[in-house]
């Protein structure tokens, strides 16, 4: 679908702030606030705006021990659909969070959470590789997160102290 000009500044500012309203995206494109309400609702009935999210350090929450996985996932595509049925299927799962066609030595990349590594390792022996069309699979468990969505988790923290040479 063709967007036009005002409508990519919607989508450009949604993605760096969902909190804004539609009042203050319409002082910041010079248009009205019925008009970006119209707008936006156009490009949500039409998918390219699909979904606003939030960003969550869980690593800052006492008692939270979730676990994220990165799999590579080879593939044998299947005739006339490709990918394309083989990643619907894996999507369904609730564990996975997302599903990506990628290009290189694996076809799929899944990224699936869990409450620990047993749980994704479960998930990985007794679903995933037992869909027919899954060769193999590569886990890989992520251990920090540093930046997400184009985010920094942790600012670079200053040195105050006073330098003392001999």
């Amino acid at each position: 679908m063709k967007i036009n000009k005002e409508e990519r500044e919607i989508l450009e500012i949604l993605e760096k702030d969902a909190r804004l309203t539609a009042s203050d995206i319409g002082k910041m494109i010079g248009e009205s606030e019925q008009l970006v309400q119209a707008m936006i609702k156009r490009l949500e009935e039409e998918r390219i705006l699909v979904h606003y999210t939030t960003l969550i350090d869980w690593s800052k929450v006492e008692d939270d021990e979730r676990v994220t996985a990165m799999i590579d996932v080879k593939v044998t595509p299947k005739r006339g659909v490709g990918f394309h049925e083989t990643a619907e299927r894996i999507y369904r799962f609730k564990e996975v969070s997302s599903v990506y066609l990628m290009s290189g030595a694996y076809d799929l990349s899944v990224t699936v959470e869990g409450k620990s590594m047993n749980e994704v390792a479960r998930f990985v022996s007794e679903k995933l590789s037992t869909l027919d069309e899954v060769v193999s699979t590569t886990t890989h468990f992520q251990l920090k997160k540093y930046k997400h969505d184009g985010k920094i988790f942790e600012e670079k923290q200053i040195d105050n102290r006073i330098v003392v040479s001999p």
